[in-house]
């Protein structure tokens, strides 16, 4: 029987790769419902491609495009965030696919973990602002969680099995492409630079996030959400290969790793699966090609890194600080407002001048990220280049 696929961000990388295996497995999947921010052109060819239950943009103002296009088609067209949040509801719906960016994906994610779905979830940014209402919702209504990210589906599959408990998690890092750079050049790098990383193809603003090694701070803060464990309990260590996707450590003192090519297509098959490995053509892992090297990660360097661990320290809304003051920064460099290492001074600034919250709910997540976001614009227009 064919599983009934929500793609939450269907015309970005993680979302357009998801689409690449659908299409090469039709007798396993179909696509039930597909979402855009603003990209109405290519949802548009991607609901004529897969005709989908629905098609969501949402952004409304291009909502007369998209409808206008898809008219006559089986494809019902709807626009807005509420709209996102209603189609993964749907009883029909197998599996959601979050690959929204950033803060957006966090209410259509509590959604589907409000009605029990089973979640592919690439949108780490839910994890990182709101781990701690998230994961008790997912226990309270029966919803399963599969990670997509490379590093995080990594541990899932390295702990499949395992009847203790970890010692520690070992999460990789590549580095990003201002690995080797010293502290003074990196005030001067540009975006087409800190956009072209060594080893994986992605969307900007996760690429930005892996130069920065605030990707890989999000991913211990997402790591403590989804495997139940302390900040102290998780290692970073740069292995510029990109093969050794991650490891788990076990109190005997055995290390499990997974390996494979750096494609993100391998961790999502994983996830439309539900764990039952799809078989594909892919090129393997030739053993012989290259050495596995090892690094600690520089914060002096790279601060995103310490500054994401002390963001959990703190607790509260501080994550969600975070989260805010990073994708202003990072939306900021992109626009060539502010410099790469503007970026740390800005986020440093917010979760230094924020009083932080200890209990959280949605709408105290609402008021920090709305708070953080006015506030980090007038640092960065103070600020700019």
């Amino acid at each position: 029987m064919k599983r009934h696929i929500a793609i939450l961000g269907s015309t970005g990388s993680i979302g357009t790769q998801t689409l690449d295996i659908i299409r090469a497995n039709p007798e396993d999947f179909e696509v039930y419902a597909i979402t855009a921010g603003r990209n109405a052109d290519l949802l548009i060819q991607q609901a004529i491609e897969f005709a989908p239950r629905y098609a969501v943009i949402a952004d409304e103002s291009q909502y007369s495009t998209v409808a206008e296009a898809l008219s006559g088609s089986s494809t019902q067209v709807l626009s807005g965030a509420k709209a996102i949040e209603e189609v993964v509801t749907h009883e029909v719906v197998d599996l959601v696919i979050t690959a929204m960016v950033g803060y957006s994906g966090l209410r259509p994610t509590l959604a589907a973990v409000r009605h029990g779905k089973t979640i592919g979830l690439a949108n780490k940014e839910t994890l990182v602002v709101a781990g701690e209402l998230i994961m008790p919702l997912a226990r309270q209504h029966g919803a399963r969680i599969i990670p997509v990210d490379s590093e995080h589906s990594a541990i899932y599959q390295c702990l499949i099995g395992e009847e203790e408990r970890f010692e520690r998690l070992i999460l990789t890092a590549s580095g990003g492409p201002f690995r080797t750079y010293a502290r003074e050049d990196l005030e001067h790098v540009r975006v087409d630079q800190a956009l072209k990383h060594p080893n994986w193809v992605m969307g900007a603003k996760v690429t930005i996030d892996s130069a920065s090694l605030m990707n890989k701070g999000f991913e211990m803060m997402e790591a403590k959400w989804l495997f139940d464990c302390d900040p102290g309990e998780i290692d970073v260590l740069v292995h510029p290969q990109s093969i050794i996707h991650s490891m788990v450590q076990f109190r005997d003192g055995v290390v499990k790793a997974q390996l494979g090519i750096p494609d993100m297509r391998l961790p999502i098959s994983y996830a439309l699966g539900l764990t039952r490995r799809i078989p594909n053509d892919y090129p393997r892992y030739d053993f012989l090609s290259q050495g596995f090297t090892f690094e600690l990660p520089d914060t002096e360097r790279f601060p995103n890194l310490a500054l994401a661990y002390r963001a959990v320290e703190l607790a509260g809304n501080a994550p969600c600080v975070l989260n805010a003051a990073n994708e202003v920064a990072v939306a900021a460099f992109l626009c060539e407002q502010i410099s790469f290492t503007d970026m740390s001074r800005l986020i440093a600034q917010m979760l230094d001048g924020r009083v932080h919250v200890g209990e959280i709910d949605l709408d105290i997540l609402e008021q920090t990220d709305a708070e953080v976001r006015r506030l980090s614009w007038e640092w960065v227009k103070a600020h700019q280049c």
